[in-house]
């Protein structure tokens, strides 16, 4: 059975084997066919009105990509070998995102298969996947999707993506996707021509916003929120992670996010497995997370970009742009125990007073999914630059050390020196010879006022090498040291449950902003960092040294004596 949604449309005609087959019109837009001989492996595309071929909306698979015709595709074929599996809940968890066209130099699900072993190692938890759908050319982000529901066939295609979920499961690890509902790609985007899947006014920078809320909007949603249980149901995936949603513009009483969040809580009940929906929002509003009991929306987490800011600000000493208010120990230590720096407060960024409080006593740590870098932080430079190892090192200490859920990004581990730069493979000249200007214009008042000269080509395919990671690295001394610290610290955090205690309120920071010290107070256990270029004398009950990063670090009467740029975990002796 063919079945499309396109509800101002006069006549439908399903395509198959050059063969058009006219669609019987049904309630609510939806138009229906019987192709006998049609299923798994075949071709089809839809015409609108007697115009051109077009891919499914609902396409499970697109081997042509973008432009050509859809495929059947039977996920019940498919065998699992995760029977096993119970699923992975985000409490206590460390997210791991990569992107699969440059985590391997193959650049595929197979080849991210044979890695499982080392983020096993690491000791991980769950694997974030940046976006899988079909995109313009060979290489992308993945944000400019549009076949949502198919995967990327330079991956490996949707059996690719089932092999690498059901190789993560039998390796302990839960898989997260990052999936895009507030715009499509500019190129192949033909939703459109089916029906009115768009606003009629509201946009943001990268294209239309989508209908949830104007008319024939109720199909509109559950398009996005049928895309959604479909990762999670048919793929055995553990959780999402929701593109930009304050993007998503939706005026109607229950937002879409609460609709989703109430979805998919009831699959994971069906299901018998924790199922996690994670947003990015620049939003600082603590309702994405409360409880819809209590008026939220019932995510599981969202990103928190003030932490990363406060962290990235004060081991790296940048003030440019959105930087600008975050670099002081006092920013650092508020955004360790509240989450938020700002919550109410002025932001010199964005002109005006920006986000809420988050209650501590109420809203766990867990809820705000944290990191020291990710492909927006990095590629969102000009020339891809990733943070250098002592940074990281300092950094990557008070994240993995405070009540959030830590993020790394790929190779951040052992300090990867390849850049992750912006790449795309436009089909269409005009959109291919305008990127560039594009992504300069996306970035100002960030501070990279250089941008024109520093960044790269993004259409070039040299762009796309020189963002593979290579793993060799980890044979020098330098990035084995540096793997090592972060196995340390991973192994650490889960060892004692004081450091992973999501409680907000048993967190507190002190600090002395002359000195550049700061000690971040988890229970019995103290972790002191130094984050100015001399030694310190760091003032502390006597405690025992769990963890240090510098061998040269030394327990005194009254304190800690740290080198410059250090971090240290201690325990103390009389709690």
């Amino acid at each position: 059975m063919f079945e499309v949604w396109a509800p101002d449309a006069a006549s439908v005609e399903v395509e198959v084997g050059g063969a058009r087959h006219p669609m019987v019109a049904g309630p609510r837009g939806w138009w229906r066919a019987e192709v006998p001989g049609a299923g798994h492996g075949t071709d089809y595309a839809f015409r609108i009105d007697g115009g051109p071929p077009l891919p499914d909306p609902r396409t499970r698979r697109q081997p042509y990509g973008i432009f050509g015709p859809s495929r059947v595709y039977d996920h019940g074929r498919f065998t699992w070998s995760d029977h096993d599996w119970r699923g992975r809940d985000l409490r206590g968890a460390v997210i791991y995102e990569l992107h699969i066209g440059t985590f391997t130099p193959e650049g595929t699900f197979a080849a991210a298969v044979t890695k499982l072993d080392h983020l096993v190692r690491l000791g991980v938890d769950l694997v974030e996947i940046m976006p899988v759908p079909p995109v313009p050319g060979r290489r992308n982000w993945g944000y400019d999707g549009v076949d949502l529901w198919a995967v990327n066939e330079e991956y490996g295609g949707p059996d690719g993506l089932k092999i690498f979920a059901d190789a993560c499961h039998n390796a302990g690890l839960g898989v997260l996707l990052d999936v895009v509902y507030n715009h499509l790609g500019p190129s192949g985007n033909f939703l459109a021509e089916f029906g009115p899947y768009f606003h009629e006014s509201a946009a943001s920078f990268w294209g239309r916003a989508v209908n949830l809320d104007g008319p024939w909007s109720d199909e509109v949603r559950a398009y996005f929120i049928g895309n959604a249980t479909q990762w999670l149901r048919d793929y055995h995936l553990d959780g999402l992670r929701l593109d930009a949603v304050h993007a998503l513009v939706d005026k109607r009483a229950t937002h879409f996010l609460e609709e989703l969040a109430t979805e998919v809580d009831t699959l994971s009940g069906a299901l018998g497995r924790p199922l996690t929906l994670i947003a990015e929002s620049d939003l600082n509003d603590p309702r994405l997370v409360t409880s819809r009991e209590a008026g939220g929306y019932g995510l599981t987490a969202q990103w928190n970009d003030d932490v990363h800011h406060a962290l990235h600000a004060a081991v790296t000493g940048e003030d440019h742009g959105y930087y600008g208010d975050f670099g002081s120990l006092a920013a650092l230590a508020k955004t360790l125990t509240s989450a938020f720096l700002h919550d109410g407060t002025y932001s010199s960024f964005r002109g005006r007073r920006h986000g809420r409080p988050v209650d501590r006593t109420r809203v766990p740590g867990h809820r705000f999914v944290c990191c020291v870098q990710n492909h927006d932080q990095i590629g969102n430079r000009a020339e891809g630059d990733r943070m250098d190892h002592e940074s990281l090192k300092l950094a990557a200490g008070l994240l993995l050390t405070s009540p959030f859920t830590p993020m790394l990004y790929m190779g951040e581990e052992w300090a990867a020196t390849a850049p992750f730069l912006f790449f795309t493979d436009h089909v269409e000249e005009h959109l291919r010879e305008g990127e560039a200007d594009r992504r300069r214009r996306e970035f100002v008042g960030f501070g990279y006022d250089d941008w024109a000269e520093k960044a790269p080509d993004p259409s070039a395919e040299s762009t796309f090498l020189r963002s593979k990671l290579d793993w060799r690295e980890i044979d020098y001394e330098l990035h084995r040291a540096h793997l090592n610290w972060y196995r340390d610290l991973i192994a650490t955090r889960k060892a004692f449950p004081e450091l992973f205690d999501p409680r907000l309120d048993r967190v507190a920071v002190d600090f002395d902003e002359d000195e550049r010290w700061l000690v971040m107070r988890r229970g019995t256990l103290r972790v002191a960092a130094n984050l100015g270029e001399e030694p310190r004398d760091v003032p502390m009950p006597p405690g025992q040294v769990l963890l240090a990063s510098d061998e040269d670090t030394r327990v005194r009467p009254g304190g800690v004596r740290l080198p410059g740029r250090s971090l240290a975990v201690l325990r103390l002796l009389d709690p």
